[in-house]
């Protein structure tokens, strides 16, 4: 355990680098982009259809869940690259399983939003068609 005293300046110092981390992201890894797009999408299909609290509280825990498993399997890629430049069996089992994290709450959060914007879309077309 650490024993240093706390230090406001120092916590203050931890966002900084966390902001640089997210830099590093949006700039270095290209597949944080369609993330990103979709991201935006979503935020304005939610206020295009006015989605409810618990709606939005959903969408923003599942762009927030993607987000969080693409940082962590950036972190998992660059360190397996880090410890061994060469190909091996047990490297690339460690990058896939944490692209697999990346699918599973890609797939999560697609749900999500068809389960919120399908209705409201099939809504509005219905409305348009039968007008």
């Amino acid at each position: 355990m650490n024993n240093e005293k706390f230090s406001f300046k120092k916590r203050i110092k931890s966002f900084k680098y966390a902001f640089d981390g997210l830099k590093v992201l949006f700039r270095e890894e290209h597949n944080s982009w369609i993330h990103a797009t979709a991201t935006i999408c979503v935020i304005a299909a939610g206020f295009l259809f006015r989605i409810s609290m618990f709606e939005w509280i959903a969408v923003i825990i599942s762009i927030g869940m993607v987000l969080s498993a693409e940082i962590v399997n950036s972190s998992l890629e660059r360190t397996a690259d880090f410890i061994k430049a060469e190909r091996d069996d047990r490297k690339r089992d460690i990058k896939d399983l944490g692209a697999a994290a990346v699918l599973v709450c890609a797939i999560s959060a697609a749900i999500v939003g068809l389960i919120i914007f399908l209705p409201k879309i099939v809504s509005l077309f219905t409305m348009i068609l039968t007008k």
